[in-house]
């Protein structure tokens, strides 16, 4: 659709088109809402139960302290308030809770928050005691019970406060938005981080349904991955508004997310559309136009989309991942706004999340390759159905080369796929490993019997265990189950325990090809080793997946550290394809890690600027390595450029890069 100016006219006119309600933030009154078009609601379809239909096997999550064997929270109900010069978010969370027959107690997970008082649903206080702090888990929160009746629903209340420090919450100040007029407040939750901010079951294992009532200041909008109820908002004194959200399907706790800040909505299609500061609004529209198609690919491919919305929020610049799948709204980095929808991948990827990830997903962090190895293969038949497919294969490439690195840089015991992390972070499994090695997994079973009856079966695995926690076993079960059906011929060419248990590829993996990729190759061949001039003209007329491919290249027996370019051909390669002043994240990220690993100043000031952009942990994480395996030069470069960046990074980020330049708070 075209561009829609974020103004009260043009608001109240989309409104009255698609039968929205849209009032002026400066009006008072009953039923007034903010100066903002919301997007029409689109409800998930009724005939598909939102619950999973059979009984769930609870496996032992080592990174929560929940016991949902004994009692296990069902539902989430927040409401609180956003303080920004606090930096806190304060109120309540009301938990249903259920349990076995005669449970008096319930297990919690918190981290850094501070719990004011705990009651039941008539407001009588509820005995309650904090575990031990641990580092990496938090504390358990145990609240006391009267013993539960099988089957019966009880409400816990908790009063609390998040802390400023809150890893899941970056607060973040008018002058690192995009508008720079207003603050902004985003959450990132995955893995274990949603109980820095919700008192909750914090394990992917024990889903729960929720709803949320956010109060904001004058003039700040609020999302959430959940239906926002337009009907519902209401004013409060001093100009601010109190916002209504629902989420009916069970969800993992690392999914409830929220933002707040001056952002504005823009539709693409009947259920799809991009929130996002007005300043950016314009070009996000224009470069995610494609993903109501996406959605549509997507549904033909695996079945129905079950959340009713797909919508994009685009967030400041220093959230710390490509993007995250939070249903019905993905959060994403400015990053992928190449101007060219190139780099739009990652939309097909969170998108995919909708039905691996979110819908089935990894009971515990132990299995992470159960939501990304298949979301990894279900992106690539998206972006294959929409873009064709060579842009799958090109894709595909890429993915196997950056595996391949991956697995030559790890232990072997972390090159499986089904992961040890006890007493471990559960981010150290978000590796390649998870992701390409899971999807060359999927697409080594597509080859070997055919891609029909693949898809037969996949569509039938997402049907079957919606709503479910899943995990290595049960996905061997059902593929044993429902596609290989005691064919013992066809499970040893598949391979599978192979696959999954041991280290590194197995001897069935096969290398993708791309045709696109042959002149590619040639001419890194001729620029890098031959002595050749840069291939402009040939630049000129590549994608981006190619151009990644180009700088991506490197010489046969290339030894760890060792430069293989003369300054001459850096400030060659620079000049003729300017690269150091490069809009496209990906392609200048792959020239950074060259120039920097060259020790070439023009890169090192391109490098400066881009960190102090932007804090997506994909590209600080591995430039801050690079300068720091630089010896004097690089380290000195390193800590100058962190001391000025880490405040703007989310803990996510900064916490990866703390590690690598020995950084400690004084």
């Amino acid at each position: 659709m075209p561009f829609r100016p974020v103004s009260l006219v043009s608001a109240l006119a989309l409104v009255v088109a698609l039968g929205g309600c849209a009032q002026s933030s400066g009006m008072s009154g009953a039923g007034m809402t903010p100066d903002l078009f919301i997007p029409p609601a689109r409800e998930p379809d009724p005939a598909v139960p939102p619950r999973a239909a059979r009984p769930i096997q609870w496996v032992r999550d080592v990174h929560s302290h929940a016991r949902p064997e004994i009692a296990r929270v069902t539902h989430v109900a927040l409401d609180l308030r956003a303080d920004f010069q606090a930096r806190s978010l304060s109120g309540t969370a009301t938990l249903d809770v259920q349990g076995r027959a005669g449970a008096t107690e319930v297990i919690l997970d918190v981290r850094d928050l501070d719990v004011r008082a705990v009651r039941d649903a008539q407001g009588a206080a509820l005995p309650f005691r904090l575990g031990p702090v641990d580092p990496l888990l938090g504390q358990s929160l145990t609240v006391d019970l009267p013993a539960l009746v099988e089957g019966e629903r009880r409400k816990v209340v908790v009063d609390y406060a998040t802390r400023p420090g809150a890893a899941a919450l970056q607060w973040l100040t008018p002058e690192q938005t995009a508008g720079g007029e207003k603050p902004y407040l985003f959450s990132q939750g995955q893995a274990i981080l949603t109980r820095t901010w919700v008192p909750t079951q914090d394990s992917p294992g024990i889903r729960q349904t929720w709803e949320a009532t956010i109060t904001t200041p004058p003039g700040m909008n609020a999302v959430m991955s959940a239906e926002l109820l337009k009907d519902e908002i209401t004013p409060v004194a001093g100009g601010g508004f109190r916002w209504r959200f629902r989420m009916d399907n069970p969800v993992p706790p690392y999914l409830i997310a929220i933002a707040v800040g001056d952002v504005a909505f823009a539709p693409i299609g009947a259920r799809t559309g991009v929130w996002t500061e007005p300043s950016m609004l314009h070009a996000a529209e224009a470069e995610f136009v494609d993903v109501e198609r996406m959605v549509e690919a997507a549904e033909g491919l695996y079945g129905p989309y079950l959340w009713g919305r797909y919508d994009l929020l685009i967030l400041p610049p220093s959230f710390p991942f490509g993007g995250m799948e939070n249903p019905r709204l993905t959060f994403a980095t400015p990053t992928i706004i190449a101007g060219d929808r190139s780099l739009v991948s990652l939309v097909a990827h969170e998108l995919a999340h909708s039905w691996s990830g979110n819908l089935v997903t990894n009971a515990t962090w132990a299995d992470f390759w159960l939501n990304e190895g298949f979301t990894v293969y279900f992106e690539n038949r998206i972006m294959e159905a929409v873009y064709g497919r060579d842009r799958a294969l090109q894709e595909q490439a890429l993915g196997w080369r950056d595996l391949e690195r991956t697995l030559a840089s790890l232990p072997a015991a972390d090159t499986r796929l089904k992961l040890d992390l006890d007493g471990r972070d559960p981010d150290e499994g978000l590796t390649d490993v998870a992701y390409e090695k899971g999807a060359f997994f999927l697409r080594t079973i597509e080859r070997v019997v055919g891609r029909e009856r693949f898809d037969a079966w996949l569509k039938g695995y997402f049907a079957r265990n919606a709503f479910v926690p899943m995990t290595t076993e049960m996905f061997l079960a059902d593929i044993r189950t429902h596609l290989i059906r005691g064919d013992q011929a066809l499970e040893a060419q598949l391979a599978m325990d192979a696959w999954i248990y041991e280290p590194g590829l197995p001897s069935n993996a096969m290398a993708p090809t791309s045709d696109a990729f042959v002149p590619v190759d040639a001419a890194a061949q001729a620029t890098f080793v031959d002595g050749a001039a840069p291939p402009r003209a040939l630049w000129d007329g590549w994608n981006t997946q190619q151009r990644q491919r180009f700088l991506a290249w490197r010489p046969e027996g290339l030894q760890a550290g060792a430069d293989w370019l003369s300054a001459a051909q850096l400030a060659a390669l620079d000049a003729a394809l300017d690269l150091s002043a490069e809009g496209n994240a990906e392609v200048r990220f792959a020239w950074l890690q060259i120039g920097l690993a060259h020790r070439y100043a023009p890169a090192a000031v391109s490098a400066e600027a881009f960190l102090l952009g932007m804090g997506r942990r994909k590209f600080v994480l591995p430039l801050f390595t690079t300068l720091w395996a630089e010896g004097d030069w690089g380290r000195a470069l390193a800590t100058r450029i962190y001391a000025e960046a880490r405040p703007l990074y989310h803990p996510i980020t900064s916490g990866s890069v703390d590690a690598v330049v020995g950084w400690k708070a004084e």
